[in-house]
């Protein structure tokens, strides 16, 4: 039923223009976030690059620079692997703006120092932003810086020779020594300027996308607003339903309050009459045992009729809520067991109690109801087979409720039955009873804010567990 109102409710135009403008807007949202993140973290890849192609490029000329000072290999090796990070970087530059393969661009930025989980992004960057002016000032940039790199290297090879030959003069070498000091002041520049571009860029970018997440956002916040004023409509609509309905079922409760009464009258009208015959077999002469028994017939349905009028009170009691009163378990179920002593098959059931929780506060009238619906159907369902038949019923308390169970070797209950035994008018046996007993006693022990469990097997027998809580 809910479904179908769901689906009711989406086949109508406003809601299904709303709801689809919120979807729309969500997912327009997070895509622009994510494409938000893409581009910052591929531009501060590019940022950090530029900071180790920076570095890289000083620490080569300082390199160099101590090479031809001290003529020390190991500085001329640490020129070479420094250089070698700026050079890779400007082949990776060439690849990006030849579209060379992907592989082969990023074993150069690999070679520059580059994070390897930014390259996809660095590379989808440019792909995408190559001719966006911001990213075209900040290639401009790099690819100016390359030849100077170049010229670096082809410095450093040239000192490497003439100093092995013994050919670098002084003068020549103040000469180099002058090239490498305006070579690193340009670089600073081109790499400065690399550097605010790419910044200028990070900014602008994150404001046309910070305005587009609030319009989203906005857009978003304006339809779920609008679906909310439109449901609180509907649920004033269906309150003032509910309310009509409400209506029609105290007139029905009302009907059916008299159908109780009636139903009720006719119960007890031959309970009466039995009460009569009773009094009429007493002037009758007839054995002292007869006397007896007919004495314990009018006590049974006196009780029966008090029974009745327990029912009536449960029926008006059930709208109104619990009836909490202090209770002795004990007599509770010594008064329930008493209406079944002389069912016949019974006569033969031993029965065993366990008292170990008796005085207790809690609904007289449901526990009996229950009791009364447990045991009788511990004694209609007893396996007549068994020769030594019993009833076990025991109380305890246990983690803040009251517990009490009612265990017997009776015929049991299959497996698959277990959950469908509390359904109203299910029974396993036509013969046996009605099927409404266990299902009032779900429902009992549910207005008890209590629960009732079943645990049983075919033909060993079935242990209810009902469980009320303490306070």
């Amino acid at each position: 039923m809910n479904r179908l109102k769901a689906l009711g409710l989406l086949k109508q135009p406003q809601i299904f223009i709303l709801l689809t403008t919120t979807i729309c807007s969500g997912l327009l949202l997070i895509l622009i976030n994510f494409y938000t993140i893409k581009i910052l973290n591929a531009t501060r890849a590019y940022v950090n690059g530029e900071s180790h192609y920076s570095k890289s490029q000083k620490d080569a000329t300082r390199y160099l620079i101590s090479f031809m000072l001290t003529s020390d290999q190991t500085q001329w090796q640490k020129f070479h692997r420094a250089l070698a990070v700026p050079l890779a970087d400007g082949r990776a530059r060439v690849g990006l703006v030849n579209n060379s393969p992907a592989q082969q661009i990023k074993e150069d930025l690999l070679i520059g120092r580059n994070n390897e989980e930014d390259l996809d992004d660095m590379i989808w960057l440019y792909q995408q932003f190559k001719d966006v002016s911001y990213m075209k000032s900040a290639i401009h940039q790099w690819q100016q810086a390359d030849p100077l790199i170049k010229r670096l290297d082809t410095i450093g090879n040239e000192v490497y020779y003439q100093l092995t030959e013994g050919k670098l003069t002084p003068e020549v070498k103040e000469k180099y020594l002058d090239e490498i000091g305006e070579l690193s002041a340009q670089l600073t520049i081109f790499q400065q300027e690399f550097s605010d571009q790419l910044g200028q860029s990070s900014r602008a970018l994150k404001g046309y996308l910070l305005w587009a997440n609030i319009f989203f956002i906005l857009v978003t916040i304006i339809c779920v607003s609008a679906y909310y004023f439109v449901m609180v409509k509907k649920l004033t609509d269906s309150k003032n339903e509910i309310e009509q309905v409400n209506s029609d079922l105290i007139v029905a409760n009302k009907e059916l309050d008299h159908f109780v009464h009636s139903a009720t009258h006719d119960l007890r009208s031959p309970i009466a009459l039995l009460k009569g015959i009773i009094n009429v077999i007493r002037q009758e002469e007839s054995p002292e045992k007869v006397t007896e028994l007919l004495d314990m017939m009018e006590v049974s349905l006196n009780r029966q009729d008090q029974f009745i009028s327990d029912i009536i009170d449960y029926s008006k009691n059930k709208r109104s809520g619990l009836i909490l009163e202090p209770l002795s378990m004990s007599k509770i179920i010594d008064d329930v067991l008493s209406q079944l002593h002389y069912i016949g098959e019974k006569s033969d059931i031993e029965i065993k109690k366990k008292i170990e929780v008796d005085e207790i506060f809690s609904d007289g009238l449901r526990l009996k109801i229950i009791l009364n619906n447990l045991l009788s159907n511990a004694v209609k369902y007893a396996d007549e087979t068994k020769p030594n038949r019993f009833i076990f019923i025991k109380t305890y308390a246990q983690s803040g409720s009251y517990v009490v169970e009612v265990e017997d070797n009776g015929i049991g209950i299959k497996k698959e039955h277990h959950e469908a035994i509390f359904e109203m008018f299910f029974v396993t046996n036509s013969n046996k009873g009605s099927g409404l007993g266990l299902s009032i006693v779900q429902e009992a022990a549910q207005k008890m804010n209590g629960t009732i469990s079943v645990v049983s097997e075919l033909g060993q027998g079935s242990k209810f567990t009902l469980k009320i809580p303490r306070n």
